[in-house]
């Protein structure tokens, strides 16, 4: 690939002698890796080798036809970029409590099912995007994941700054010029220029400032971009530092993971270039917000959306509990038609964000009431919280989990899965769970979501 003129100078006056290095690195193949969901599985990729910095984090021999692999919708993984799996040092760090966390700028997901499985028991993630088409991505991925304590919301930072103190930890991977991804994204070469750096730069402040009022003071804010200039990175620390308030905070690292300083002093801030890490560009600071500050004015409430209809708990189908693992944890609700099940310990939370952001998701359904019957919802096979008991199981091979995938007629004859009565089930591959069917006989209606269908003709 041909760098840009402006960028070879900048960079290499940033890094003198080094730069060489890093230019030879962009023309190198990148890195394929994932990050393992111990929550639904214990085995690692074939011939992978384990990412330093992540415990569940995974170099890849070659990349992998992930579309066609069932474990990947089952939520079995998360293809991520190696760098960016550092934010695990951060929280293993500084976060030993349960905690209220909010994941800024959050699509399509990587940060979100990290922090899913690295916050401690009896957290509470809000996972936000302000673009709508990129929050229901987002909360496809968290659907797939698994976790029960998650909230999607769609607002503009300026919105959710005026939940006044309301979380202990933000972590904000904000939009930026996207160097640290040149060689992943060869498009991006084109597209860059000096003017998108400082757009980004003056955006990336603004989006800091907009969110600040939502930090606790003693909260931590974890700072993140994939790009190496200093204006969106070392400059924009200073600017949370000296600015809104804060103290950056140092992380510990290895030697040999041959991760990189601060190009200015700005406080303890961690790099990653692909010449001295295996993974592509990425910048991190943690800091924690000082002072006790109060916000003046009054608390931001959204229009009011049309309420959902909402029935007392005695209108719920019998036995729905059931098919949690804990339903002692969870408030059943019937809201419409729609069964929900929310985090007893999360209700006041629940409430508060539903009356100030627009929620895409929140808590867990269970299912949805058609007639008589009550069709389970695809994001009750997909969590951890399913009661696996309380239904029929039938195992596919890869080719007949694909055909599902695709939202195929999915024909069910012979084999152990004859003796399964009619009704709705549970369609697994390699013991994990893709989605329910309603078997008829020797068939069954395909249940999985359509949005979601895999829409590729190639296998």
């Amino acid at each position: 690939m041909t760098l840009p003129d402006a960028f070879v100078l900048r960079t290499r006056a940033l890094l003198g002698e080094d730069y060489d290095g890093l230019e030879a690195a962009l023309q190198a193949a990148p890195v394929a890796s994932l990050r393992m969901n111990r929550d639904k599985i214990a085995t690692t990729p074939e011939g992978a080798e384990a990412i330093a910095w992540c415990e569940t984090g995974y170099y890849l021999p070659q990349r992998m036809a992930f579309t066609f692999d069932p474990l990947f919708h089952a939520g079995a993984y998360y293809v991520q970029e190696a760098s960016s799996m550092f934010l695990e040092q951060a929280i293993r760090t500084y976060v030993r409590e349960p905690a209220v966390c909010l994941d800024l700028c959050a699509a399509p997901g990587g940060k979100s099912t990290h922090l899913c499985s690295l916050l401690p028991g009896g957290s509470l993630l809000v996972a936000n995007e302000v673009i709508r088409s990129r929050a229901h991505i987002l909360a496809e991925n968290l659907t797939k994941w698994g976790n029960p304590n998650v909230i999607v919301s769609c607002n503009d930072p300026a919105d959710v700054g005026r939940l006044t103190h309301f979380f202990d930890l933000i972590v904000a991977d904000v939009p930026c010029s996207g160097e640290g991804m040149f060689r992943k994204d060869p498009a991006s070469v084109g597209q860059w220029n000096l003017s998108n750096v400082n757009l980004c730069a003056a955006r990336q402040r603004r989006i800091l400032k907009d969110a600040w009022g939502a930090l606790k003071p003693g909260g931590l804010l974890a700072y993140s971009t994939c790009t190496y200039n200093t204006e969106e990175n070392e400059d924009n620390l200073a600017y949370i530092v000296e600015t809104l308030g804060a103290e950056a905070l140092a992380i510990s690292t290895e030697t040999d993971w041959g991760v990189s300083g601060a190009l200015k002093n700005a406080g303890p801030a961690y790099r990653f270039f692909p010449h001295r890490t295996r993974g592509e560009g990425f910048f991190l600071a943690l800091v924690r917000k000082t002072g006790d500050e109060e916000r003046v004015g009054e608390p931001f409430r959204r229009k009011a959306a049309k309420e959902k209809r909402r029935l007392s708990p005695g209108a719920l189908p019998a036995g729905v509990g059931s098919r949690l693992l804990h339903p002692e944890d969870f408030r059943i609700e019937r809201c419409g038609d729609r069964i929900e099940a929310f985090p007893l310990c999360h209700q006041e939370y629940y409430r508060r964000l539903g009356e100030t952001l627009n929620l895409v998701s929140a808590g867990l359904c269970l299912g949805e009431i058609k007639g008589k019957d009550l069709l389970p919802a695809h994001s009750l096979a997909m969590s951890r919280e399913l009661n696996r008991d309380s239904f029929d199981a039938i195992a596919l091979s890869r080719e007949e989990a694909i055909q599902y995938l695709r939202k195929e007629a999915l024909p069910l004859a012979g084999g152990s899965n004859q003796s399964l009565s009619e009704g709705h089930a549970l369609v697994t591959y390699r013991g994990l769970p893709l989605g329910f069917v309603k078997r008829l006989g020797n068939r069954a209606n395909n249940l999985y979501p359509q949005q979601w269908r895999i829409r590729s003709s190639h296998y």
